[in-house]
């Protein structure tokens, strides 16, 4: 059967609310305009939906040509402004120093009178997780569906794992073997290097934030100890050989296969 993308998801704010797409420009550090922001607590640590489910109720919009970033809250209220930074700020990104710029702006009072913590936030090159050797991410449809018959539930949103590619076409968890492979998404090529273990982040729900799928312990009964580069694997990452733009419908095409 033939691969294709069926699916392209991103947000500007790192642990914000998913939204889908119909392309995107791929470039060396990952989508334009996904992830070019993120959340740090009083410590300067960068913080996700593992501890504040609350940031995936929000949705974050970023106008890159006017440098304006707005966040809509739960109760509708939005709070926009341009992009103004003060300076630069040493963070822990998943316990990896970084030097990132602090935003200054009405987005970080906003967000901390919700979450009750003194929240701020970053702009940064690279936002994805894994720097550019994880600029891509991808998961199949197949594989979802996989995922929903050992959960015992109909269908399971794809955006509880934040991935940024979805495809159709594949048998589940294909995508497995495509680690160490090149791959053709649109006109972008992809080095796969690993398989993204999963945390708590994908029991929460995608729109609410809250808890209401236990996809760790489906993931452990059918994929504890398969062998992976991280445990309980599911969907895998990778770098940007050659920049390019990835729309839904696009071939995809897995060099050697």
């Amino acid at each position: 059967m033939r691969l294709t993308v069926s699916g392209l998801a991103l947000t500007p704010v790192k642990a914000m609310r998913l939204r889908a797409v119909a392309s995107v420009d791929l470039t060396s550090s990952g989508a334009r305009g996904d992830r070019c922001f993120y959340v740090i607590d009083e410590r300067a640590r960068m913080v996700n939906g593992k501890p504040f489910g609350e940031l995936q109720a929000v949705v974050a919009d970023y106008d890159e040509r006017r440098d304006e970033l707005a966040l809509t809250f739960a109760d509708g209220e939005r709070v926009s402004a341009s992009v103004v930074c003060d300076g630069e700020i040493r963070t822990s990104f998943f316990g990896v120093e970084r030097i990132d710029r602090l935003l200054h702006g009405p987005w970080s009072d906003a967000l901390s009178e919700r979450i009750g913590r003194p929240l701020r936030l970053v702009q940064t090159r690279v936002g994805v997780d894994r720097g550019v050797e994880g600029a891509a991410s991808l998961i199949s449809r197949a594989s979802l569906a996989r995922l929903a018959r050992a959960a015992g539930t109909g269908s399971v949103d794809a955006r509880r794992f934040r991935m940024l590619i979805e495809v159709d076409g594949a048998e589940p968890h294909e995508e497995d073997a495509w680690v160490g492979r090149r791959v053709r998404v649109g006109t972008a090529l992809l080095s796969f290097n690993g398989h993204v273990g999963r945390c708590a982040v994908t029991t929460r729900n995608p729109d609410s934030g809250l808890v209401d799928l236990n996809t760790l312990r489906a993931l452990s009964s059918y994929r504890h100890g398969h062998p992976s580069s991280e445990p309980l694997p599911f969907g895998i990452y990778g770098a940007v050989l050659e920049p390019g733009t990835v729309s839904v419908g696009d071939r995809v095409s897995v060099q050697g296969w």
